[in-house]
């Protein structure tokens, strides 16, 4: 029985997703939304969710095709889904050794080592062996025993990833240790996008990859783009406010998206390197706004680990990036670089000083 409801709420999840997808799609396809005419948009699934593009101005499909072939190839590479990636190499070779990867994979690991340090543990890359244990997202998604956990547990330490930088080379210390870039890869694939639009010349576009919003430019009208924060207490696309941005990127982190439901209890898919547990803490979602999609998407699941006051510490020592904290209250926190930029549009939902 227990079985059935967890299955019930992944299968709904998929399918209003799906429905929320097709809604947005068909709204920028009918209406005439900025002063240049209608956005044109593409859609492909890749790195395990939908990526959108949405361009100002007509273009030819091969240019929504080389940025849906630049995703791929970073999938190919950094996917642990993909037998032959780069990643899985990696994993397969865990204390034994190096493994010689393209500079792009090295990049990614490096910058997630880097989130790994500046969070003292909290947000892991080296937590593939607890991910793998709950399967969270998964049919077969379940509870472990203590002993499954504490054995997972030993294998956790981002340290213990080894790097060499001069024939760009990675080593996992222990055997049987998994790296997993599911927290960061999607940010990056994001960054890769606007640069190739930029190399072509487009200066006017949103890059969406399930929710890891990239704002390229602006609207063409009030020179910003609008981007909703989500409701985390609802299906995608119910907000509970607008961010005015431009150049900026948008990610979020939270509990309502992936997480099943065992003996009346919600378990979310953001784990505690530490306990070997989702994460505990009063937060919904954290919102992490930033220049480039690989430090929002890194910083994101970070913060949120961290919780509101110590999250805000370290938005704070940081130059360039802010956030929007929501908690299970429904109280919304708002760093203050961005505060005049953020206008709450649900009255459920009250503004609270940090």
């Amino acid at each position: 029985m227990e079985k059935a409801k967890k299955i019930t709420v992944i299968i709904l999840s998929v399918v209003v997703i799906a429905i929320a997808m097709f809604s947005i799609y068909s709204k920028f396809k009918e209406k005439n939304i900025t002063d240049k005419g209608l956005i044109k948009e593409k859609t492909s699934f890749l790195l395990g969710t939908v990526v959108q593009i949405k361009l100002l101005d007509p273009q030819p499909d091969e240019l929504f095709n080389g940025a849906f072939d630049l995703v791929q190839d970073i999938e190919n590479k950094m996917s642990i889904n993909i037998e032959d990636s780069e990643v899985i190499r990696i994993n397969k070779n865990s204390g034994k050794s190096y493994v010689n990867v393209s500079p792009e994979t090295y990049y990614v690991i490096e910058k997630g080592k880097y989130y790994s340090t500046l969070s003292n543990g909290m947000f892991d890359i080296s937590v593939g062996p607890l991910v793998k244990l709950w399967g969270i997202g998964n049919e077969d998604a379940r509870v472990p025993s203590q002993s499954e956990i504490n054995i997972a547990l030993i294998k956790i330490d981002y340290n213990d990833i080894l790097l060499n930088e001069s024939d760009k080379s990675v080593m996992l210390a222990k055997e049987n240790m998994i790296i997993d870039l599911g927290g960061i890869a999607k940010g990056y694939a994001a960054d890769v996008i606007a640069d190739y639009l930029k190399s072509k010349d487009i200066d006017n576009a949103i890059i969406d990859l399930g929710g890891n919003v990239l704002a390229l430019g602006g609207n063409g009208k009030t020179d910003k783009w609008n981007i909703g924060i989500q409701n985390p207490f609802e299906p995608r696309n119910k907000h509970i406010g607008i961010l005015s941005v431009r150049d900026k990127t948008v990610v979020t982190s939270g509990v309502y998206e992936r997480y099943f439901i065992e003996g009346g209890k919600r378990y979310h898919h953001i784990l505690d390197p530490f306990t070997g547990y989702p994460v505990e803490n009063p937060l919904m979602s954290v919102s992490i706004v930033a220049d480039k999609s690989i430090d929002a998407d890194g910083l994101s699941t970070t913060v949120f680990a961290l919780g509101l006051e110590k999250g805000t510490e370290l938005i704070e020592s940081l130059d360039g990036i802010e956030a929007i904290f929501v908690d299970k209250d429904k109280n919304v926190y708002i760093t203050k670089g961005i505060k005049e930029s953020f206008r709450i549009t649900n009255d459920e939902f009250n503004e609270k000083d940090i």
